[in-house]
């Protein structure tokens, strides 16, 4: 099973962040079609990545991601645009979070925590609080200044977080689909 966990949109977010993607397809002209969006019904916020595991550990995670994390609810902005890796030809473009960051860094601090006795490995990386709106078939050094150019300061959307959830990744050529496995709710 591929497993991740990850901050959930409602629909208001999602459409207001769709609306950004289609803005953004008109600004980029050309660029646009060696991009793959991400579909607004799928958009989310990874916390942890977990990757493959077998069932016996799907079970443990699942187990862990069904309790409740002692952490306030709170609210984040979606401002700006980025793209990874931060030099050469850009693979991913996304949208950052602006308010809330600091509680998303540490609400992914506290997952990953939480994910220990499952053997879970950590990212090595800082964590960078972002949303992915698409990734890049092929890109060019010089897609990374189109898309700078392209971003706002202005809020985009914005999201009450008030759970996790741990989701099933299904691949398939036309797509991933996620699958809910367990939710954990904010509670301070």
């Amino acid at each position: 099973m591929r497993l991740f966990v990850a901050i959930d949109l409602d629909d208001v977010a999602r459409e207001a962040i769709a609306s950004e993607q289609t803005r953004l397809k008109r600004r980029l002209g050309r660029t646009d079609r060696s991009l793959r969006w991400a579909r607004p019904e799928q958009m989310h916020l990874t916390l942890v990545f977990i990757g493959s595991v077998d069932e016996a550990r799907a079970a443990a995670i699942i187990e862990l991601m069904s309790e409740d994390i002692a952490a306030k609810p709170f609210t984040m902005s979606f401002a700006r645009l980025g793209v990874f890796p931060p030099h050469r030809a850009p693979s991913v473009l996304w949208l950052g979070v602006s308010d809330g960051a600091r509680d998303a860094i540490e609400l992914q601090r506290i997952v990953a925590e939480r994910l220990d006795p499952a053997e879970v490995p950590r990212e090595r990386r800082p964590f960078h609080p972002h949303l992915t709106l698409a990734r890049w078939r092929a890109s060019k050094p010089s897609d990374r200044r189109l898309v700078l150019d392209a971003s706002r300061d202005a809020e985009v959307a914005r999201a009450e977080v008030a759970s996790v959830t741990l989701y099933q990744s299904h691949l398939s050529p036309s797509g991933s689909t996620y699958t809910p496995l367990a939710r954990a709710a904010l509670r301070a």
